[in-house]
């Protein structure tokens, strides 16, 4: 049953009541000599005994059905209004009547009170989230150094002594004949082939990280240690310049990635770095003189090319690579300075 027919069963009911309780109330105080009076004595046409109650049954009936209508609207008021709440939106509590002022303010305070939750309970979330990222970065960090250590105590030694050995094989050997000398010769540079790809992969694995040095100061520490390790001229220019945190990681990993590539698949006899400050602009270039290759084919499958475009964008800048087959290729990225 609805709230209008409620209410009008409600009006239709109290006004017989109050009319019974009225009418024997008054023939109690003012007996009638008989029942027939008020058959015979009419009102419009209509006995007495019929007109009176009709009239107060109507009233009844109309006044329920009003009753009924207005408490219909306060009730889909207050439904929209949770239903406000349930969404989110923003209660006007000014539009609201007097009668449902004050519940308009407890559901306004109960929104505000769930927006608060959603907001701490996504916090949390986050907070979570990172955590959880800080630590799988932690356990790859500390997983990548342990691998690095044992191939660096292990295979890299090995590859070592194995060149060692074949130089002194080569060096030893009095007028080898010349299959043997080349097959000799060409174990050689596998092998060293194998120590430049070994410390491409160890510098993948086990990236040196500024903690706490300019990016100048890393750069020259990179290239002093690679220097020591591998038989290649590495020439460079740093110049001393301010840039935000942010985008001397991102210049560092990009030029951890360009050396990594040299060593591994450039086969080049000399290197240049230069980090320059022009026109507002921070420069890093990496050139060597090595085979090139094809930019544009190598960029589609190369996922180490692909995140250094992203790494120069990330910071607003751009990155370009010209490579000539036989002639060497040259990097440069150019990010504005803020």
């Amino acid at each position: 049953m609805s709230i209008i027919q409620r209410q009008i069963a409600w009006g239709a009911g109290m006004s017989l009541f109050i009319l019974a309780v009225l009418t024997a109330s008054f023939f109690t105080m003012f007996p009638i000599p008989g029942w027939r009076d008020l058959w015979e004595t009419e009102i419009l046409d209509i006995p007495f005994i019929l007109f009176v109650p009709s009239v107060s049954l109507a009233l009844g009936l109309i006044f329920g059905l009003l009753s009924g209508i207005y408490w219909r609207r306060q009730l889909f008021a207050v439904d929209t209004m949770l239903h406000q709440v349930e969404e989110g939106r923003q209660l006007d509590v000014q539009e609201t009547g007097k009668e449902l002022h004050s519940i308009a303010v407890r559901a306004e305070k109960i929104q505000k009170h769930m927006t608060d939750q959603a907001k701490i309970s996504q916090k949390l979330a986050n907070e979570k989230a990172e955590d959880i990222e800080n630590r799988m970065q932690e356990i790859v960090s500390q997983e990548r150094n342990r691998l690095a250590r044992e191939l660096h105590d292990s295979v890299s030694q090995q590859l070592f002594a194995a060149s060692m050995m074949m130089s002194a094989i080569t060096e030893t050997q009095q007028d080898p004949e010349e299959r043997q000398a080349k097959q000799l010769k060409m174990v050689e540079e596998m092998i060293h082939q194998s120590q430049l790809e070994m410390r491409a992969l160890l510098l993948h694995l086990r990236p040196a990280a500024l903690k706490g040095k300019s990016l100048q100061e890393g750069i020259e520490e990179l290239l002093v240690e690679l220097l020591q390790k591998v038989a290649m001229e590495i020439e460079w220019k740093v110049e001393n310049f301010p840039l935000d945190k942010g985008v001397e990681d991102h210049l560092f990993r990009i030029l951890q990635e360009a050396v990594s590539n040299t060593l591994r698949h450039s086969k080049s006899q000399n290197l240049e770095v230069l980090l320059i400050q022009r026109d507002d602009y921070a420069i890093l270039r990496v050139a060597d003189d090595g085979v090139g290759f094809d930019v544009e084919e190598t960029r589609a499958g190369s996922y180490g090319l692909q995140n250094m475009y992203e790494r120069a964008a990330e910071v607003g800048g751009s990155m370009k690579i010209v490579s000539v087959r036989n002639k060497g290729t040259r990097l440069e990225v150019k990010v504005p300075i803020m």
